[in-house]
């Protein structure tokens, strides 16, 4: 057997591409399991990011639901979530260009248009089989300042007939109807509170247009989401009340947790729709939680609170954030993946002993698993002596090695949010770099989720400190443990982790590069021109605005540019309503003007997060083309070069 080549970090050959990246790859979305079948959402970047919805029916054969024409996602919250459902003989979902809800045919054929709102959004439906009629969280754009959230009724039985059944909070989430269709629970919340810090639940009576008897029944500074109706007709949902979000049980006018375990049984509630538990018979619940980074799958019966984890024949380590768990008649179907595969779409049935079917890949991937690098857990300390949590992965090439007394270059992800989490689940796009000899940390820092509401919270009024000190100290970490080079570290990230990627190259000097992807470049003006779902946001993880402007302007990047040295690029989409372009306009004209190496790329059409094939692919190959051009090394590949001023 051959020896491996040897040749510097960053110049080995790979065979992940950005083409094996991008161009048999698709995202999955949201779930939903009936008697008629499966289906999911799938965004595909060859498509141009359009989402479409796909079926597989019991004979399993798969098929797609709507025509190339329609795009099957929601804007409400603009994150969206909760596009579609299904209903007797059809699909209803929300279509992108119009926002209106379509409905096609099970067998397909062209969807015919349900409502006619044109200022009105819908999402995270629930059907009322016995009222002909489907409740939604609907978001009004008729208004000059901020748009207006509430709870409607679609009449399928009068012409898609919409009627306001609930308003007057800021922001609601989950409707869900009781088996005997007589009761309506939701969950709403209001400035400025986000839905991971507190919410409220309600009831009511529920007739043709009109609830009665509201009632809130739980919420009083906890995070309160997912509300779920067992079969039996008894209330369940999951709260943070214990410090960690458990599962409880509401019976006789009172809570009952059913999972008193330092486990996270969800994630935070960016999209709308997304559910971690569901009833897989009358009493049965199959849930999935994190636990330090990882999670299980486990049974909970919902009367003797006995839990357990199922034993699968498939490695899981990780539920898709986007899609979570939905379950019906003795099944359930999730995303699931872990370091050894990508996520990919699951069916389990509970007469199967523990043997997962899959139903549908993310990534068709044939690359050798001997190029991959796995992600090794790591814990280090950070300030105030506590402790932080990261994904190490060193760099792997079955053919490769680097000459002796070398070190590789590290470049250490900043994921978004700031209150979300990294994932352990193959991810090509980190392949990719692992695989060309540079190593990876991935950091869950402090305001991360899956570590408990503690931990979640320990960002609140130290955005921009605790997130930046977490990067740093993982980057010290390594270099103390000898597993890099000290003066070849970058740092990465888009939105949030945008932010704290240009917080580190601004206040600290411990990086030799950096990329951020629409990232946050000015407080004040996101907090003055975002959109509604986050215009408070800031509120909790900087100070009260306009009261603490003060803050805003000293943790801002673009206001310290004198104190950024080191070359950044910079990614941007046009159509961004969320981190607006002139962030990194702004960004870029600065940097520009003080004589630091930077580049800027923008692409048309992208929005908050980059779906198109040939822009994921191009972001990806400049980025590396630029820290070539900053550790000095050659790629193998030829990439398309990228302009950098002032190098």
């Amino acid at each position: 057997m051959p020896g491996k080549k040897i040749a510097p970090y960053g110049s080995w050959e790979s065979p992940i591409t950005t083409g094996s990246i991008v161009s048999h790859s698709i995202n999955i979305g949201d779930l939903f399991i009936s008697n008629e079948g499966k289906f999911w959402q799938e965004m595909r970047p060859i498509e141009g990011g359009r989402s479409t919805i796909m079926c597989q029916t019991s004979d399993g054969c798969k098929r797609e639901i709507i025509p190339k024409s329609y795009n099957a996602r929601t804007r409400v919250h603009e994150y969206g979530g909760g596009s579609f459902l299904v209903h007797d003989d059809g699909v209803y979902f929300s279509n992108f260009s119009d926002q209106q809800i379509h409905k096609v045919n099970l067998t397909g054929g062209n969807p015919t248009q349900i409502t006619n709102e044109p200022l009105l959004r819908f999402a995270d439906g629930a059907v009322d089989a016995e009222r002909q009629q489907i409740i939604y969280v609907g978001e009004n754009h008729d208004s000059i300042d901020e748009p207006v959230n509430c709870i409607v009724s679609v009449d399928l039985q009068n012409n898609g007939e919409v009627t306001i059944l609930a308003s007057g909070a800021d922001f609601y989430a989950s409707p869900v109807i009781s088996p005997d269709g007589r009761k309506l629970v939701w969950v709403q919340w209001n400035h400025p509170n986000m839905p991971w810090d507190s919410t409220e639940l309600y009831t009511a009576d529920l007739s043709h247009s009109k609830l009665h008897n509201i009632q809130k029944i739980a919420g009083n500074g906890e995070s309160i989401c997912q509300p779920l109706w067992s079969p039996n007709g008894i209330l369940h949902f999951v709260s943070d009340l214990s410090g960690w979000w458990n599962i409880y049980k509401y019976t006789n006018g009172e809570s009952y947790n059913l999972t008193p375990i330092d486990a996270e049984f969800t994630v935070a509630q960016w999209g709308l729709g997304t559910r971690f538990y569901g009833f897989i018979d009358g009493n049965q619940i199959i849930c999935s939680y994190n636990s330090l980074g990882f999670w299980k799958i486990g049974l909970l019966d919902s009367l003797s609170s006995q839990f357990s984890d199922l034993k699968l024949n498939v490695n899981i380590t990780e539920i898709n954030k986007f899609s979570g768990l939905k379950a019906c008649n003795g099944r359930a179907l999730f995303v699931g993946g872990s370091p050894d595969i990508s996520f990919t779409l699951f069916i389990y049935d509970m007469r199967s002993q523990g043997k997962l079917q899959m139903v549908q890949e993310s990534v068709e991937n044939t690359i050798e698993a001997i190029h991959f690098s796995k992600p090794q857990p790591v814990k280090y300390v950070t300030t105030n002596a506590e402790e932080c949590h990261a994904f190490y992965y060193p760099p792997n090439n079955a053919n490769y090695e680097a000459p002796q007394a070398t070190k590789p270059p590290l470049v250490i992800l900043s994921h978004g949010g700031p209150t979300g989490a990294t994932s352990n689940t193959l991810n090509l796009a980190i392949q990719y770099w692992t695989s060309r000899g540079f190593a990876i940390l991935d950091v869950n820092y402090r305001g991360s989720t899956g570590y408990g509401t503690r931990y979640r919270k320990a960002l609140v009024g130290n955005w921009g400190i605790n997130d930046v000190d977490d990067c740093v100290n993982g980057g010290n970490y390594l270099v103390s443990e000898n597993l890099v080079h000290p003066e070849k570290i970058a740092i990465r990230g888009g939105s949030a982790g945008g932010f704290t990627t240009l917080a580190c190259l601004t206040f600290t000097d411990f990086f030799a590069a950096g990329a951020s992807y629409y990232g946050v470049s000015d407080l004040t003006t996101l907090a003055e021109e975002t959109h509604k779902f986050e215009s408070r946001y800031l509120d909790s993880m900087i100070g009260k605005y306009p009261e603490e402007r003060q803050k805003y302007l000293d943790r801002s990047p673009i206001n310290h540019t004198e104190n950024l040295s080191c070359p950044v690029i910079l990614f941007q989409g046009l159509d961004d309503e969320i981190v607006l372009p002139n962030q990194s306009q702004k960004m870029y004209a600065s940097l520009k003007a003080k004589g630091v190496p930077v580049s800027y790329l923008e692409f048309e059409g992208e929005q908050h997060g980059f779906r198109k094939s040939e822009n994921i692919q191009r972001a990806l190959e400049a980025e590396f083309y630029f820290y070539s051009h900053v550790f000095g090394f050659k790629p193998f590949d030829p990439i398309e070069p990228v302009e950098i001023d002032n190098k």
